[in-house]
């Protein structure tokens, strides 16, 4: 059975994907009733959920009529996907900013699901045993060579 971070993602990427618009705004209060949890519980969801490498811009405004808008960002269609890895990856990149990447792709259907488990597992801190800044630079190479030899299927 699902948890309840799981439900709450599930929903609002549902609604994104019926949006017209490619965005949704919420009100907290509301959804937090909805799934029978506390409001903090929707904030946790949405800031490790909907973050910016994982292909979401976040707003929000606090207050009487405030809201929480969550917003879609599409990657670029497949002839443009290289010059968008070169800019997104750089000379280093992090591991959560290159797990991030990977979720964006894997969610895009850019990848497959055990294409992006086997990205993780290359790009991995446990697996790239070198000091910093050299594993940054490592997982890099690493991640644009795969990236770009699977995309270019």
């Amino acid at each position: 059975m699902r948890n309840i971070s799981d439900l709450i993602e599930h929903y609002l990427k549902h609604i994104l994907l019926e949006s017209s618009e490619g965005a949704v705004e919420i009100q907290r209060n509301d959804l937090a009733e909805q799934f029978s949890c506390v409001p903090s519980q929707i904030n946790y969801v949405i800031s490790t959920r909907f973050t910016l490498e994982k292909g979401y811009v976040v707003e929000s405004k606090r207050g009487g009529g405030g809201y929480i808008r969550i917003q879609r960002i599409d990657l670029p269609a497949h002839q443009a996907i290289h010059n968008h890895l070169c800019e997104s990856i750089g000379e280093r990149i992090e591991q959560s900013a290159a797990e991030g990447l990977i979720y964006q792709l894997e969610e895009a259907k850019f990848i497959s699901r055990r294409e992006a488990n086997l990205l993780r597992a290359a790009v991995s801190r446990d697996n790239l045993t070198v000091k910093l800044p050299y594993r940054d630079e490592l997982r890099a190479r690493l991640l644009r060579s795969m990236l770009l030899a699977l995309l270019s299927k």
